[in-house]
């Protein structure tokens, strides 16, 4: 047990580091960028290709970590994102805009890849050391599988939270290259304690020979996949451009905006964290956990279709409302999110975790994909208003697709 409790450890830790730089990163551009002028949608076209680039990403690490084993792919992951600082901290302030657009897209593109692979071997390391762990204590119930996914997603999140507002300290105090290099000696500081510590061949099994056989999962993943692809969308819809120009076109500085983002994130990750808590858990691990999640849906869907009631009624200190609205969506968001995240792994097998994983996260990377395009197109058509109403409309078909969830193994 002692060894399988370092490994979760250690990939628990991993990760920390990576989603500390990658929360950064996201700040760094996105205030940067506002900063020089660029509009609603070309701020969103400059995350695409990291949001596009991790559906395939999740696939194809999933199958590479069953065939090459965990701990060889959470190291690419992690040399992958350093290459994209890199890349990123070569941008020539006296390139044409066209030029400098395309070359952050390129290096927010292997920054995507890095994030999917990254997430996909941890995710999958957690669901093998858990069985592992069930295996030497001869038996046991799902109980504690929850448990470590919440932890993980939910320190995970707040460490993303905390990376937001490293981003912006960055940016004030070494400028925007400055910020990059050092986020990279960072992460190869991450990358030599990763090499050194896990088992490289940890995870490694018998992976899929064909795309069909990849892509035939379970019902109950297929139909979580579904969700997740609208649950994901819903949130970047209005969280990615919508949240950040609107507070700050209503007189908030840069600083206010990345640290309530900051704070949300925490907190959205202390929920996550908490989620065991909330959730009643059940002995088989699906006949309590699945009705949960349609009824988190449920709730969630209701809040953007009252502040956009709120938005259409002017109603007064609007931006409060946004705010206050956006606390109680975070709160319901991450039981959602924790939810599901455990789900996947309940109904992954052992032996292609990591596959099951990566196909699941493939439809989580998609809906961000399509979150953040239709963050920036909604906003520039009808403002904070159309992005609202459009994460009410996936919200509720999120809802649909968990009716059809299996509450049976």
């Amino acid at each position: 047990m002692q060894h399988v409790a370092r490994n979760y450890a250690i990939v628990t830790a991993a990760y920390w580091g990576f989603t500390l730089t990658d929360g950064a990163l996201r700040m760094l551009v996105l205030l940067h960028f506002y900063r020089l002028g660029y509009s609603p949608f070309t701020l969103a076209f400059l995350f695409l290709l990291y949001e596009a680039a991790g559906v395939l990403a999740n696939l194809v690490g999933g199958w590479l970590a069953t065939h090459y084993g965990i701990a060889r792919m959470l190291s690419v992951g992690l040399v992958t994102q350093i290459m994209g600082f890199v890349l990123l901290s070569l941008l020539d302030p006296g390139w044409t805009a066209a030029m400098a657009v395309a070359w952050v897209v390129l290096a927010q593109g292997i920054c995507g890849v890095a994030k999917d692979l990254t997430k996909t071997a941890s995710k999958s390391a957690i669901k093998i050391t858990q069985a592992e762990a069930k295996e030497q204590a001869r038996g046991g119930d799902q109980g504690q599988l929850f448990k470590w996914v919440a932890w993980f997603t939910g320190s995970k999140n707040a460490m993303k939270g905390i990376g937001f507002f490293l981003g912006g300290a960055l940016l004030e105090t070494l400028g925007f290259r400055g910020a990059l290099r050092t986020m990279a000696g960072l992460l190869a500081l991450v990358l030599i304690g990763v090499v050194t510590s896990l088992p490289p061949m940890m995870g490694k099994k018998k992976a899929s020979k064909s795309v069909r056989e990849l892509f035939a999962k379970n019902p109950g993943i297929n139909t979580l996949a579904a969700a997740r692809v609208v649950l994901f969308g819903a949130r970047d819809v209005w969280f990615v451009v919508g949240v950040p120009v609107f507070l700050y076109s209503a007189g908030w500085t840069f600083t206010m905006v990345g640290t309530f983002l900051a704070a949300w994130t925490i907190g959205y990750g202390l929920v996550q964290a908490l989620a065991p808590q909330i959730v009643r858990r059940s002995a088989d691990g699906l006949s309590s956990e699945v009705p949960a999640a349609r009824l988190w849906s449920a709730l969630l869907a209701a809040v953007p279709l009252l502040l956009a009631v709120a938005v259409v009624l002017e109603a007064p200190q609007l931006e409060w409302v946004v705010v206050t609205g956006l606390g109680v969506f975070g709160f319901a968001f991450a039981v959602n999110s924790s939810v599901h995240s455990y789900l996947v792994l309940a109904y992954a097998g052992s032996e292609k975790a990591a596959e099951d994983v990566g196909f699941y996260y493939a439809a989580n990377a998609l809906g961000r994909f399509i979150g953040t395009l239709l963050s920036g197109v909604l906003y520039q058509w009808g403002g904070l208003l159309y992005a609202l109403i459009g994460s009410a409309v996936m919200l509720a078909l999120c809802w649909a697709a968990t009716l059809a969830l299996p509450s049976k193994s």
